[in-house]
């Protein structure tokens, strides 16, 4: 038996089409929605004008965008739908594990082998011909249903973990509209404020009501916020180093491709699991990081805070982007670039400081869950990582 496979030998080009008039936006898929490092899909923006057709993919298929391979855009359907151009969709022969191929597929050296016989430069494609030669590890069926199984337990509880943040997210970010957008928080005696006739003044700087008592600040008034260092002024020596987060790193964590600091740099610019990232420049977002500790770099600002709590700052942040996002569009510019006069010029209502305690105590337990759902998988995504080409070459086995 060939050790080896090509592609085409396990898996043809799906070529079945389908009514646009007969796809639903969720299960619509696009080199938009899908998400860059293998981190899968995403719910598309809008659906395509209607009439004509498009791409069918059935459960089972593989769907790999094809614009810019080095984004490593790779989804195993899960449910039937439609895929826009420049996705692929490669329909498994029965023969072969679909799972297992698509293992074999999510490994770094597919992407690697598209890229060599990519044609364009600016916005490079893969050649369909080209990927198809693409070698596959030749195992029995059986073995290929043991590793598609190990590897998809850890994608499972990755999935799981996902899910659940998604829910903590929404239960925090509505909590805290209902307090400080709608101002609805607990009146003294547990009624929402506002929709139980609480008083309201007229703000003129803000032209609309908020709580009598409350006032109008910048996101300089309730928080402090702390440049990145120049990686180039703290080389590593030897192994003493810390890893450096970059906005790549706030998407992706630490890689073997992350750079190296000595661990000399400003306390201040040394990061643990907990701190509040902003991304001042290109991407503009804020995160609450969860990839361990490390030091980080000019492009991003630390932000904390004596004054509220970090629940608050973080979210009035969170909800101002948008704004500094519309600045940068005005600018006819992609590039974000938010400056400490940016953040002293924004406007945002301030409730008193022990309304802002009260709120931290219900979302706390919230973040705190959220963040060691992410730690835990980062672990899980690193294992699998580490197992899948080694079952791949045969360096590990399944019993």
């Amino acid at each position: 038996m060939s050790k080896t496979l090509k592609l085409w030998q396990v898996a043809n080009y799906s070529k079945e089409r389908i009514n646009v008039g007969d796809i639903l936006l969720e299960n619509f898929v696009t080199v938009d929605n899908l998400l860059p490092n293998k981190k899968g899909l995403t719910i598309a923006l809008n659906k395509p004008p209607r009439g004509g057709t498009l791409l069918k993919f059935k459960m089972g298929n593989i769907l790999v965008g094809n614009i810019r391979p080095y984004l490593k855009k790779i989804w195993f359907a899960n449910r039937d739908g439609a895929a826009a151009a420049d996705v692929l969709v490669f329909d498994v022969k029965t023969e072969h594990c679909s799972k297992y191929v698509y293992y074999a597929m999510f490994r770094d050296d597919f992407f690697n082998h598209m890229m060599r016989g990519k044609k364009g430069t600016k916005m490079p494609r893969g050649d369909k011909n080209q990927i198809m030669d693409f070698l596959i590890p030749n195992v029995k069926y059986t073995t290929q249903q043991q590793f598609a199984a190990v590897l998809s337990a850890l994608d499972i509880k990755i999935e799981h973990n996902n899910r659940i943040n998604t829910e903590l997210e929404t239960m925090a970010k509505t909590l805290y509209g209902y307090w400080f957008v709608q101002f609805d928080f607990p009146n003294k005696y547990g009624k929402p404020f506002k929709s139980s006739g609480g008083k309201m003044v007229w703000n003129e700087e803000l032209k609309r009501e908020i709580p009598e008592g409350w006032h109008v600040g910048s996101l300089l008034d309730i928080a402090e916020y702390t440049n990145g260092i120049p990686c180039q002024k703290y080389r590593p020596i030897g192994s003493d180093c810390l890893r450096v987060i970059k906005i790549k790193e706030m998407h992706d964590g630490f890689t073997s491709a992350t750079e190296l600091v000595h661990p000399s740099i400003p306390e201040n610019a040394i990061i643990e699991n907990g701190d509040i990232l902003f991304a001042w420049s290109a991407s503009l977002e804020v995160l609450i990081w969860s990839g361990g500790k490390g030091a980080l770099n000019q492009h991003i600002f630390k932000v904390t805070s004596s004054k509220y709590p970090k629940s608050f700052y973080y979210f009035q942040l969170l909800n101002y982007l948008q704004h500094f996002k519309m600045m940068a569009e005005n600018r006819k510019t992609t590039m974000g670039h938010i400056t400490q006069d940016h953040l002293s010029q924004s406007r945002v209502v301030l409730p008193p400081r022990g309304m802002a305690d009260k709120l931290e105590n219900i979302i706390r337990p919230i973040f705190a869950m959220h963040n060691r759902n992410r730690i835990e998988n980062r672990k899980f995504s690193e294992l699998r990582d580490w197992l899948l080409p080694m079952l791949m070459n045969g360096q590990v086995t399944v019993k």
